[in-house]
């Protein structure tokens, strides 16, 4: 290993421990001194699976940390690619917006339509700045899928997280999956791979605390957050990653990035169709989530959690064993994955269904 690689390793790893350190400290602070920040009042409609109110404040220790990865990489590595850069300078406005979103929303409950036009803007933001979804050769089309996967995966992970630990560990291991997929790419000494260690170091601290039973939640400050940074980084690296041979570019581009937030995408998919099946608002919180219907067929917190985890890390297996084993993508490998996604969906809308029809019969 080189001198260059030798740094590499040093820096990356020094911030990663620091980081978590630092996170852990910055939420014992918040939880020692901060008791009702983040409480919403009782009359609010979000509804969790504990009954306790508890400090929604982590998501405070997520985004300093992120703003401490920007500055750290600007001091050991090159200040150019932070400031001068449109594309990341477009990202770091997203983020803010989105950790604006979810701090007005954890104070005051902001309106579902004001929150929605806030997720679009979030999202034109980075399309303004370079950062948007190239599937297809006809713009137009890949603004809306854009908007709908930016949108998407802020609402997604803001309804996964309705219970302890599931939006901490699956964001933790989204986050590994992105590194894996820039360690193929050789890409070390990019700034987001700074960025992805820090944030990852901030949830492993404040995962701490968020480990069932939970003495504090991340918030929408920290789901909405994490929302538009990872939805960033998975157009970054997952729906624009280049193969390295193969024509099949779009079929493989468009499974990549369903396998890494498969988990989010499954609940969300699966309350937004229950709920309009039985003509409710899928903006309106309920115990009708996949996590829920684990819980209600016998699985405790930490088992539930535990599930969401495991599958997760499968997606990330799944995602180092594309980039590494398969070079030439095929038919077939389409296939194997499509099957693998709607057969992973099929097994948690039973679940839910299941526990809907005892329920009914109750």
């Amino acid at each position: 290993m080189n001198q260059t690689g030798h740094y590499l390793i040093t820096v990356h790893g020094l911030f990663f421990i620091v980081s978590i350190i630092f996170s852990f400290l910055i939420n014992r602070l918040f939880l020692k001194f901060v008791r009702t920040l983040g409480i919403r009042n009782q009359d609010d409609t979000v509804i969790r699976w504990g009954s306790q109110s508890k400090p929604a404040v982590g998501g405070f220790s997520f985004y300093i940390i992120y703003l401490l990865s920007v500055i750290a990489y600007s001091i050991f590595f090159d200040s150019n690619q932070v400031f001068l850069s449109k594309e990341f300078i477009g990202i770091l406005l997203a983020t803010m917006l989105g950790f604006l979103l979810g701090l007005a929303d954890d104070a005051y409950n902001t309106k579902p339509f004001l929150k929605f036009l806030t997720q679009v803007t979030c999202a034109v933001i980075l399309m303004v700045t370079g950062t948007e979804i190239t599937l297809s050769y006809v713009e137009p089309v890949n603004y809306v899928i854009t908007i709908f996967w930016v949108v998407g995966i802020m609402n997604s992970l803001n309804m996964l997280d309705n219970m302890d630990a599931i939006t901490t560990t699956v964001s933790i291991s989204i986050i590994l999956s992105a590194l894996a997929v820039m360690a193929f790419h050789q890409e070390f000494g990019s700034v987001y791979f700074m960025i992805l260690i820090g944030v990852m170091a901030a949830l492993i601290g404040f995962l701490y605390f968020n480990w069932h039973p939970s003495k504090m939640y991340m918030g929408d400050t920290g789901s909405q957050f994490l929302g538009v940074f990872l939805a960033a980084i998975g157009i970054k690296y997952l729906w624009n990653a280049e193969p390295p041979s193969g024509d099949l570019i779009s079929a493989r581009n468009l499974l990549l990035p369903l396998i890494v937030f498969l988990m989010p995408i499954i609940d969300t998919t699966t309350v937004v169709i229950n709920r309009l099946m039985k003509g409710q608002s899928p903006f309106v919180g309920g115990k009708d989530h996949t996590t829920h219907a684990l819980a209600y067929l016998g699985l405790s917190d930490r088992q539930v959690a535990m599930v969401f985890w495991f599958m997760t890390l499968l997606s990330l297996l799944l995602v180092v064993i594309i980039e590494k084993y398969l070079k030439n993508w095929t038919h077939t490998y389409t296939i194997i994955f499509s099957v693998y996604i709607l057969l992973m969906f099929s097994l948690f809308y039973y679940a839910a269904q299941s526990v809907k029809r005892r329920k009914e019969k109750v």
